[in-house]
């Protein structure tokens, strides 16, 4: 009786999977139930888009608030569960960390393309059918993205701080409207400073962000060095070209301490004992005051006796708890970080030309910087009423130093404000009536899709989408291809005279590599995945 019912336990595929397993297959499950969900993701993303997107409230797991329209910042704490959509975070996660900007149009305009899955395959369509018609559209976009390059874009200097606010003004304004003319020289500056020879080479962790409570944006200013937010150990505060030795082992008495045990049998031994410390403790750090060193940098903790001798011999201490903090410090300051207290030799000191603690805003910070260049470390010093105001501004500072790295790669630009889109979609539209196959179809859907980017940002904005769109694609028509949408007169503008444009770089990268190899494998049935 026992070996009947274990035989009807379960049949099938359900004797193959664990208890609790879900199995979906078909058109009506697997297919559209998967559009359904990534679609549901992309509805909250993409009312973000673009520099009139509205912000999202978001309380992740541990009660942390996030009030922003940064969509890698909303999809990261959204927790997505489902294997499908999280698919398509994936791809914007991907996106963010090759270029740092694009998630939101990554996210967005795969929800479109899969709506417009739905619908083809309600008239009909197989999905491999879609695909090799969705494979076709994206081809023909990249090239068509290579005719609408801006002439002579490709020979840009990465020094030029207009040419550079100039391609970085559409990835700040994406996250700080209005507030782009402020950020973007900021940004700039903070960039070009820690430009290495070989522009190819830019390392975005060479430019870092300092937020202080208080103030507003008007307040922040570029630093040529770094700012450490933590006061000086000690009274000395302030020294001026300064040779700097820094020791990630501490400076303490543990430094002369050995294992061993010590026997000590009268009070006066203890007493011999206790100066023979003290003396040992002054003669290292005698021999780092010998050395010409003004600034001690510990990792470590700074002992009284030790503290209390660096003072004697007009000695600064820094603190620095954090080991990657200390690496940046010596990269900035050319200082080689030893492990014992001990005297170094001059060509194993950092230098600048002033380390001061100041106070912004009641908040005590130590200030590292040369005036005259020699860093690899920038930090932009940002001012603000409250943390979620600090986080978004620094949200938009890792945009533009993103692409300020994409314009080391790539400095071409195609024109911004939806006019890229919109001459996409017409022009994709027409090279689908070329086709001949069911493929066709697909491709016509594919170049629908691209409105889905001027509608929005009318939608976002408060305009009326349907007579924006008719105007583009009457403007464009008559080969116009460099009208865009002007968000503040509600109007379709020449973006050249409102100096919109986009990174060629960043617009290639969305329209290729995300969907090739990611949510397009998902729109396929079971049984052909």
């Amino acid at each position: 009786m026992m070996v009947a019912l274990s035989s009807m336990a379960g049949y099938g595929i359900q004797s193959m999977l664990k208890e609790g397993h879900r199995h979906l297959s078909g058109l009506e499950e697997a297919v559209l139930k998967t559009i359904d969900a990534c679609r549901e993701l992309s509805a909250i993303t993409c009312t973000s888009l673009g520099p009139n997107g509205m912000n999202k409230m978001v309380i992740n797991y541990l009660d942390k608030l996030f009030v922003t329209n940064d969509a890698a910042t909303i999809v990261n704490e959204l927790e997505v569960q489902r294997p499908a959509a999280k698919i398509l975070v994936l791809a914007g996660r991907a996106q963010q960390e090759e270029i740092g900007d694009g998630d939101n149009l990554t996210i967005s305009f795969a929800g479109e393309l899969l709506e417009k899955v739905e619908e083809l395959i309600r008239m009909g369509l197989h999905p491999s059918e879609i695909i090799i018609g969705y494979t076709k559209a994206i081809n023909k976009t990249i090239q068509i993205l290579e005719d609408l390059v801006e002439k002579g874009s490709e020979n840009m200097d990465v020094r030029n701080k207009e040419v550079v606010v100039l391609r970085m003004r559409s990835a700040v304004a994406s996250k700080q409207f209005g507030q782009e003319d402020i950020m973007c020289p900021l940004v700039a500056d903070a960039c070009i400073q820690v430009c290495p020879k070989n522009p190819a080479n830019f390392n975005v962790d060479n430019v870092r962000v300092a937020k202080l409570l208080g103030g507003g944006l008007h307040n922040s200013s570029v630093v040529r060095g770094m700012v450490l937010k933590n006061d000086g150990v000690g009274s000395i505060k302030r020294v001026e070209k300064a040779k700097i030795a820094v020791f990630a082992g501490g400076v303490d008495t543990s430094a002369t301490e050995t294992k061993g045990t010590v026997l000590i049998h009268s009070a006066e031994q203890l007493e011999n004992y206790a100066k023979t410390e003290e003396a040992k403790v002054e003669e290292l750090i005698k021999a780092v005051a010998d050395s010409g060193a003004k600034v001690i940098v510990s990792e470590a903790a700074v002992g009284d006796m030790a503290l209390h001798f660096c003072e004697r011999y007009r000695l600064m201490v820094l603190k620095i708890s954090s080991k990657f903090e200390l690496r940046r410090f010596c990269r900035t300051t050319g200082a080689m970080a030893f492990l014992k207290l001990s005297q170094r030799n001059a060509d194993e000191l950092g230098y600048a030309d002033f380390v001061s603690v100041e106070e912004i805003g009641g908040t005590r910070v130590t200030v590292v910087k040369n005036e005259e260049g020699g860093n690899s470390v920038a930090t932009v010093v940002l001012r603000g009423s409250t943390d979620s105001i600090l986080d978004d501004l620094e949200r938009a500072v890792d945009d533009g130093v993103n692409t300020y790295k994409s314009m080391c790669r790539d400095g071409r630009i195609i024109p911004g404000a939806a006019a890229t889109e919109i001459e996409l979609a017409k022009r994709l539209k027409e090279f689908s009536l070329k086709e001949t196959g069911l493929d066709q179809y697909a491709m016509a859907k594919f170049a629908e899709s691209f409105e889905m980017v001027p509608r929005t940002l009318a939608e976002n904005a408060g305009l009326s989408a349907m007579e924006i769109i008719s105007s583009l694609y009457a403007e464009h028509a008559s080969g116009n291809v460099k009208v865009g949408i002007d968000l503040e007169e509600g109007a379709c503008k020449d973006i050249s005279t409102l100096k919109i444009w986009d990174l060629y770089f960043t617009n290639a990268n969305v329209s290729n590599d995300p969907f090739q190899g990611s949510f397009l494998q998902f729109i396929t049935p079971t049984e052909l995945m």
